[in-house]
Order: C-alpha cells, then sequence, then structure tokens
C-alpha cells in the first residue's frame, strides 16, 4: 500500500485542528455550557464525515497497524497543533477573540493547576471516549448509518467536556488562546505533553483489550 504523503497527512491535520478550534471557540463563547458541549462535536463530525485527519482520532489504532504508521500519527498530531494555533490566532484579531481569551486563560490556569496524576487520568478516559466516538463513526460510515454516525459522534464529545476530561488538541487551542506571557509556555508544554500520552494511553485501552481477547479465544 503506497504512504500518504506527508503534505496530505499535514493539509489534512491542519484543518482538523481549525475545526477544533472552532470547537472551542463555540465552547468557551456560550454561557450555556451544555450547549457548547453539543456544538463542540460539530468539529469532530466534520473531521469524521470529510475523513481529515486528528491525532486523537488516529493514535488509539497503533496497537493495529505497522510501525510506520507512527509516522502518520506524528504528522497528524504536528498538523493539529498548527491548525488550533491559526484558529486561535484568527480568533483573538476579532471582536470574539476577547471573551475566548478570558474564558480560555481561566479553564487552563485550571487545568494547569493540576497534579501529573490528575491531568493524565483525564485525559485517558479523554482518549477512550475519543476512540469509541471515531470508531463508531468509522464503522458507521462505512454501513451507511447516519443516524448512529450522528449520535455515536456527539454522545463521546459531550460525556468528555461535561466530565473536564482532557483532549490534548482541544487543549492545545485553548493554550493559544490564553497564553498572554512567556511565563505561560513552558508550563504549558509540559501540560500539553502530559495530555498527548494520556490521551494515547485511553485511545489505545479498547484496541490492546481486543487483541488480549482474541488471543485468549484463539
Amino acid at each position: 500500500m503506497k504512504l500518504e504523503s506527508f503534505k496530505s497527512i499535514l493539509s489534512k491535520a491542519v484543518l482538523s485542528g481549525i475545526l477544533i478550534g472552532l470547537g472551542g471557540t463555540v465552547y468557551l463563547a456560550v454561557e450555556n455550557k451544555y450547549l457548547g458541549g453539543m456544538l463542540f462535536s460539530l468539529g469532530l463530525f466534520t473531521i469524521l464525515r470529510y475523513g481529515f485527519a486528528l491525532y486523537t482520532g488516529k493514535v488509539g489504532y497503533i496497537p493495529e497497524r505497522k510501525p510506520i504508521y507512527l509516522r502518520e500519527v506524528g504528522i497528524t498530531l504536528l498538523g493539529n497543533i498548527l491548525g488550533t494555533g491559526i484558529a486561535a490566532l484568527l480568533i483573538r484579531f476579532s471582536r470574539t477573540g476577547i471573551l475566548v481569551h478570558e474564558n480560555a486563560l481561566n479553564a487552563m490556569h485550571t487545568k494547569m493547576g493540576d497534579g501529573f496524576a490528575s491531568r493524565l487520568i483525564l485525559g485517558i478516559f479523554c482518549g477512550l471516549l475519543m476512540f469509541i466516538a471515531v470508531d463508531n463513526g468509522n464503522r458507521c460510515k462505512a454501513e451507511n448509518r447516519d443516524m448512529s454516525f450522528v449520535f455515536g459522534t456527539v454522545m463521546p464529545v459531550m460525556v468528555f467536556i461535561f466530565c473536564g476530561f482532557n483532549h490534548s488538541v482541544a487543549d492545545c487551542f485553548y493554550f493559544f488562546a490564553a497564553v498572554d506571557s512567556p511565563e505561560m509556555i513552558l508550563p504549558g508544554i509540559g501540560y500539553l505533553l502530559t495530555i498527548v500520552i494520556g490521551n494515547a494511553l485511553g485511545g489505545m485501552l479498547i484496541p490492546l483489550c481486543m487483541k488480549l481477547f482474541d488471543k485468549e479465544t484463539a
């Protein structure tokens, strides 16, 4: 099978980062967080519908793929970071950016104030939910089950938002939207690295368990 080019993966990943940034914007901009959580899921829905590249959607499949797949996951993460940065930069130049910046700053102070274990655990649970959402979306697309596609995408996203779980790509957007001093940069990078690891552990949980079950029943 021919490897997808760096440019192709990166382009899809940047678009995904921008879409997650739009989801983060609506979540931070609306007062009703239940409504915000539901609308946030539009980003993932669009990513799955058009086959774009999202780190938390790809990392869970590492146990099922060949080692070269790590290249795709790495490029995707890079593109997602670039996309969220672009979205945050553009929003900050707008009238909406004032409110988004204030709420993002509050959110990041809370998130970065967590201890390592709390950050990691919240990242693991988010990674698990994201794998459920993405895997369901992929299966529903293949079987043309539109209603299941919608609900299976929206519900896991709403759960991770309402529970306060940590999504690495969304948190990149919140960080870029919030950062207002050099002192935030190194702690922010440290925080985001922890969430990247947590999302990976959570995302791979179901595939690893399924491989174990398959071995036991063989």
